[in-house]
C-alpha cells in the first residue's frame, strides 16, 4: 500500500493532472476509422457525485407538452452504443421497432420502459448549473500563409496516455498524459510552450486558420467546421489533449479588471481580443490545456460526442458520467439563455467535458453556426435534472 501511494504521488506530480473524462467531444481513438458510429460504449463509472430519487412522471414539469420526437431520434443514436449492454438492450430493441411513431407513441414508450429519478446533489440541493456549447465555423486552409498562420494540430505520436487502472483497479478512471524525455516520463508541452515554439509539433499540422481567438474557442468546443480557401468544408473533431486542466480566461480577465463579470462571455472575450491584440497571446497561454483534432467524414449529421455517436442540436447534453450514465435520457428544466423563459425538454446524455463536473451539471449542445454560438455563449442558467433509467 505504501509503494502504491508513492507511485501515485510520483506519477501525478510528473504529469500534473489526472483526467477521468476527456474534453467535450469524441473519444473514438484516432487509430480507428473516423466513420465508425457504433463503437463499444465507454465503461460505466460509479455514480458518486449525485443522488437519484425515484419520482412520479407528474413531477417533470413540461413533460406532457414536450415534442419528444427529436429526443427519441437522439436516443436511437445512443442505442447504437448502449444496446451492447444488458440493462439497455430491451428498451433499445423496442425503440428500434417503432416505425415513424408520433409523439404520443414516443411518450408512451418512455413511460412504459423507464422510471424517472430526480437528480440531487450530494449536498442535498436540487439545482445546478447549465451552460452551452456549439459547433463553430472557422476559415482555413490546408497550406500556411500570411492569412492562415494559426495551426490546428493532429494528435502527435509522442503524446503518451497512461491508464493507471491497468495496474491499480481502484484507479480505473484515472488517465494521465505525458511524453518521454530520454527514459523519463514528463508532462506534455503546455499551450504556452506550443504557441511559443511551433517546431515542437512540426509535421502534425492538420490545417491552418486565420483567427487565433476562434481557434482557442474551437479547442473549448472540441469540434467544428472549417471553410477552406479551396471552397470545400472540412469537419474536424476531438482527437486528444495534452493532459492539463482547463483554466478559464474569462475568469482571469475579470480578476485582472479587464472585463466586468457580466461581460465575461464568449462574445465579450472575443471583443476584448479584437481590442487588445498585443495582450491576447499572453492571455491565451494562461490556459495550459491544448486540444488536438482529426478530420471527420463530411456526411456526419453532427459532431461525435463522448458516447461515440453524432450529437443532436438542442437535444444532446454533456454531463459528468459520475452523476449521469452516458447515453441516458435526461429531462432538463432550465431557462433560455439570459431569460426567465422556461426551457423544459427531454435531452440525451451523449457527451462529457473537462469543465462539466458535479451532480446537477449540464452543457447544452446548441448545434452549428453563428446563432448556435450566440445562444451557447450566453447560456449560464440554473437548472434541475431527472434521469430516466430502464425499469430492469
Amino acid at each position: 500500500m505504501k509503494n502504491q501511494s508513492y507511485f501515485i504521488v510520483i506519477v501525478t506530480s510528473l504529469l500534473l493532472t489526472a483526467c477521468a473524462t476527456t474534453t467535450t467531444s469524441p473519444t473514438v481513438p484516432p487509430s480507428q476509422p473516423a466513420d465508425i458510429i457504433a463503437p463499444s460504449p465507454p465503461p460505466e463509472q460509479p455514480l458518486t457525485k449525485s443522488i437519484h430519487k425515484r419520482v412520479q412522471w407528474s413531477e417533470l414539469k413540461g413533460w406532457a407538452e414536450d415534442d419528444l420526437i427529436p429526443a427519441w431520434q437522439a436516443f436511437l443514436k445512443s442505442c447504437t452504443a448502449l444496446s451492447k449492454r444488458a440493462t439497455w438492450k430491451e428498451p433499445c430493441r423496442i425503440a428500434a421497432s417503432l416505425s415513424k411513431p408520433d409523439t404520443v407513441t414516443v411518450r408512451k414508450f418512455f413511460e412504459s420502459e423507464f422510471i424517472p429519478y430526480r437528480v440531487i446533489n450530494t449536498d442535498n440541493t436540487a439545482e445546478g448549473l447549465v451552460t452551452g456549447y456549439y459547433e463553430p465555423l472557422l476559415r482555413g486552409s490546408r497550406k500556411s500563409s500570411n492569412r492562415y498562420r494559426y495551426p490546428v494540430y493532429a494528435a502527435p505520436d509522442g503524446l503518451l496516455t497512461i491508464e493507471l487502472g491497468s495496474a491499480y483497479p481502484e484507479l480505473k478512471d484515472l488517465r494521465l498524459r505525458g511524453r518521454l524525455n530520454g527514459r523519463k516520463v514528463v508532462p506534455y508541452y503546455t499551450r504556452a510552450e506550443i504557441m511559443s515554439n511551433p517546431k515542437l509539433l512540426n509535421g502534425y499540422e492538420l490545417l491552418w486558420v486565420d483567427d487565433e481567438v476562434e481557434l482557442f474557442f474551437l479547442h473549448i468546443q472540441g469540434s467544428g467546421q472549417i471553410v477552406l480557401d479551396s471552397g470545400e468544408t472540412m469537419k474536424i473533431g476531438f482527437a486528444d489533449q495534452n493532459g492539463y486542466p482547463y483554466n478559464s480566461i474569462g475568469k482571469i480577465l475579470v480578476q485582472r479588471g479587464e472585463l466586468p463579470l457580466e461581460k465575461a462571455s464568449m462574445q465579450g472575450i472575443k471583443q476584448w481580443g479584437q481590442q487588445n491584440p498585443d495582450k491576447l497571446p499572453e492571455l491565451l497561454q494562461q490556459n495550459a490545456r491544448y486540444v488536438f483534432f482529426r478530420e471527420l467524414p463530411a456526411d456526419l449529421s453532427g459532431p461525435i460526442g463522448a458516447l461515440g455517436v453524432p450529437l443532436t442540436a438542442g437535444r444532446s447534453i454533456a454531463i459528468d458520467p459520475q452523476s449521469i450514465p452516458q447515453g441516458a435520457p435526461v429531462f432538463l428544466a432550465t431557462t433560455w439563455p439570459n431569460t426567465s423563459k422556461p426551457l423544459n425538454r427531454l435531452m440525451v446524455a451523449q457527451d462529457v467535458g473537462s469543465a462539466i463536473k458535479g451532480g446537477i451539471r449540464a452543457d447544452f449542445f446548441w448545434g452549428f453556426g453563428h446563432e448556435a454560438g450566440t445562444q451557447a455563449g450566453k447560456m449560464k442558467q440554473s437548472g434541475r435534472m431527472w434521469v430516466l433509467l430502464p425499469k430492469n
